[in-house]
């Protein structure tokens, strides 16, 4: 039978649904729209870094410059690995040197390039970067090599930061990234590898933080991206040598959350990441023993570039001034990190969900530190950046490879400061608190780009084709290096 009083009920009941339907859908419209904010944040961040790279004619500032731009220009014209005699000084011939004018064929045909048992030649330095760069050579758009592979930096990062941060977290972890003045220097420096490689590791950083964080993501999914972030190590290691300290402490990181089963990671993924890490290890020592004669050699020569722990303290004096001057949110990420340690030790015998975040981020923390500081740790051992008088442009570039790590730190940094800031008795929005930090940033980045851009030991302005012209007033063509010589590692 017929009963208005159900019927009536059953309109309310509708009605209710529908009233709470449309508040989900404005809900979530209003989530996407703060997603869209956050996300077009970190672009604009990203373009500003172009902008910047862009605006200026590029420079070949040190020899370093040269003997990339040798390798890259060969491997475009289809010279693979080594050139006979003829050809490395048919190279020379064509390419302009320091002061503009042509390099000399011969042995001294091109700075930093050797000859090796076999007769054939080859730049000294580490072999991976004219691989990634040749197919801009070839297509005429070297400058945007440095950004293309920039762009992948950022792509992981705001993932991974965004996972473990939230929204805001991705995007500050993208402006910090490339606000500093080395990024911006180094993206300038087409042919220098520098930039590259900073990226290719904190693609790759981003990528893994992203893979152990996401428990609720499919495991292939999680597998698939770790495996990016690895591969993404292990090009940065083909780039730089030295580098293979970070992905040495990504393996360990992976490993002991495996062993502790802390991130409850896919069955199969510490497998095919560890996997891929020893694959590419291998690859690397077949193709030093294949050019270089050995599988630990490379084209640098016995006693060339030395570590030793006598240099420390002299670094410890020299570089600190360096590396604040060209990347100066190294100060937010040391304080994110003094934080997230001092917020665990207090945390660490309470419970609940405030202190599994606090053991999340402490995890997370220790493993970008980890990172950080093995290539820091490394680099202070570096017997030529131990004495006085070398310039920031040529010492720092050694220290540029922790870049993703101290972005990740200061990010975290930046939105628990914006987090209390918006609690407080006069709440500040978390996104404008940390846009006016990431902004200040800026501000000192394109100070110090702009202080260290005009350094040159003679650099040549390169113009479209590879070619040339005179070096800007103030340069000393063939100026020393702090050791008196006019180089430095890879």
């Amino acid at each position: 039978m017929w009963c208005p009083e159900d019927y009536l009920r059953r309109i309310i009941s509708v009605n209710v649904l529908a009233q709470d339907s449309g508040q989900s859908r404005a809900s979530l419209s209003g989530w996407a729209a703060r997603d869209r904010v956050a996300a077009g944040a970190a672009l604009a961040a990203f373009a500003v870094l172009c902008v910047m790279a862009l605006s200026f004619s590029p420079r070949l500032v040190e020899p370093d410059d040269y003997a990339y731009r040798a390798s890259i220009v060969a491997m475009a014209e289809g010279h693979f690995l080594t050139l006979s005699t003829a050809q490395v000084q048919a190279l020379a011939a064509r390419l302009p040197g320091p002061g503009g004018g042509l390099l000399a064929g011969g042995a001294d045909g091109i700075p930093q390039w050797i000859v090796l048992n076999s007769g054939r030649w080859i730049s000294e330095k580490d072999p991976g970067y004219p691989f990634l760069a040749a197919p801009f050579q070839a297509l005429g758009i070297i400058r945007l090599a440095p950004l293309f592979y920039g762009a992948l930096g950022c792509l992981g990062l705001y993932a991974g930061a965004r996972r473990w941060l939230g929204r805001w977290g991705g995007a500050a972890a993208v402006g910090l990234f490339c606000s500093s003045g080395a990024a911006m220097l180094f993206a300038w420096r087409d042919y220098m590898p520098t930039f590259t490689d900073a990226s290719l590791i904190a693609a790759g950083t981003g990528a893994l933080l992203w893979a152990v964080l996401a428990t609720g993501a499919a495991p292939a999914r999680r597998t698939g991206a770790g495996l990016a972030g690895f591969i993404a190590l292990e090009a940065a290691a083909f780039v730089r040598y030295t580098d293979i300290v970070v992905l040495g402490c990504a393996a360990v990181a992976v490993a002991v959350a495996w062993r502790i089963r802390a991130a409850r990671l896919p069955a199969a993924a510490p497998a095919w990441w560890l996997g891929s890490a020893v694959v590419s290890g291998g690859g690397v020592a077949v193709f030093d023993d294949l050019v270089y004669g050995g599988p630990l050699k490379s084209g640098y020569r016995p006693g060339e570039i030395t570590f030793s722990l006598s240099a420390v303290l002299p670094n410890l004096r020299y570089m600190p001034a360096h590396l604040i001057e060209a990347m100066p949110m190294l100060v937010l990420g040391l304080a994110g990190l003094g934080w997230i340690a001092g917020r665990w030790a207090r945390l660490r015998r309470a419970g609940g969900g405030q202190a599994a975040r606090a053991r999340r981020d402490l995890a997370a923390g220790l493993a970008l530190a980890a990172s950080w500081f093995s290539v820091w740790g490394l680099y202070a051992a570096y017997t030529w950046t131990a004495r006085p008088g070398g310039g920031t442009l040529q010492v720092v570039r050694f220290y540029v490879p922790a870049l993703g790590a101290i972005a990740l730190l200061g990010a975290w940094f930046l939105v628990q400061i914006g987090t209390r800031l918006a609690a407080g008795a006069r709440p500040a929005p978390l996104a404008l608190t940390s846009a006016v930090l990431v902004l200040a940033m800026f501000g000192l980045g394109a100070w110090s780009f702009t202080t260290m851009r005009h350094f040159s030991l003679g650099g040549t302005t390169v113009v479209p084709g590879g070619r040339a012209g005179p070096p800007p007033p103030g340069g000393s063509p063939g100026g020393p290096g702090p050791d008196g010589q006019a180089r430095g590692g890879s």
